[in-house]
């Protein structure tokens, strides 16, 4: 989000941690990462990053890029928006042309208006496309209201992009094992009659991916795990 959107406050309201916020230029210059627990989902990973500025110059964001490629590798972002500033739109647009930049403006995205506590008496809401599908939440980080509302569409929004199912392994492929657990994905072992290790497992598409590339899985194990794979 912009800067000063309010960033921090959210990150430190959904993770009880005290990462600094402030209202100024650039208070967040790292991305922090704290683990959080979504209903139904499990373990997430949030990463609080800069703030971002109108026509931020190339070589700031040649600077900033190992901060800014979080948003790119992420799974998820929340785009936060001060929802009662007078340049709302403009800084949304700012925001969505350093994504591009970046080459983050591909990653799935969900829009938080902040700051509903400084509009009088507006509500927490979520806003839906024609689909259904949650687009937007409105909600205060700062008192805490609408940050119901914002976990439940994280567990809509995420839960559509989870892999789930048996996967078969070789003992070969231990350190794959070793993995799985790492990410909190598995949710119950057990072995067949040929020594192969099954694990129930339940995790995100692009870590699905990630773990599929970082290991080189080849096709016959591909074409005998993802059998019982489904998302």
């Amino acid at each position: 989000g912009y800067t000063n959107a309010g960033k921090s406050t959210l990150f430190n309201n959904l993770t009880a941690s005290d990462v600094y916020a402030a209202d100024q230029l650039f208070a967040t210059l790292d991305p922090t990462l704290r683990r959080i627990d979504v209903p139904d989902l499990g373990a997430v990973i949030l990463a609080d990053t800069v703030g971002f500025i109108r026509h931020l110059p190339h070589k700031l964001v040649e600077a900033f890029r190992a901060t800014l490629e979080q948003s790119r590798e992420s799974e998820f972002l929340l785009h936060v928006v001060d929802a009662c500033s007078q340049e709302r739109e403009d800084n949304i647009f700012q925001v969505n042309e350093v994504l591009q930049e970046i080459e983050a403006d591909k990653v799935p995205f969900l829009m938080v208006y902040n700051k509903i506590d400084l509009m009088g008496d507006f509500p927490p809401r979520i806003d839906r496309n024609d689909e259904g599908v949650a687009v937007a939440v409105w909600l205060s980080a700062r008192t805490g209201q609408g940050l119901d509302l914002l976990r439940q569409v994280l567990n809509e929004r995420l839960g559509k992009r989870m892999v789930e199912g048996v996967l078969r392994l070789p003992p070969r492929l231990s350190a794959v094992r070793a993995h799985c657990y790492g990410l909190k994905a598995v949710q119950d072992e057990s072995a067949d009659e040929n020594g192969n290790t099954l694990l129930t497992i339940r995790m995100p598409q692009k870590s699905w991916e990630q773990m599929v590339k970082r290991f080189n899985l080849d096709r016959q194990t591909l074409e005998e795990s993802e059998s019982g794979l489904r998302n």
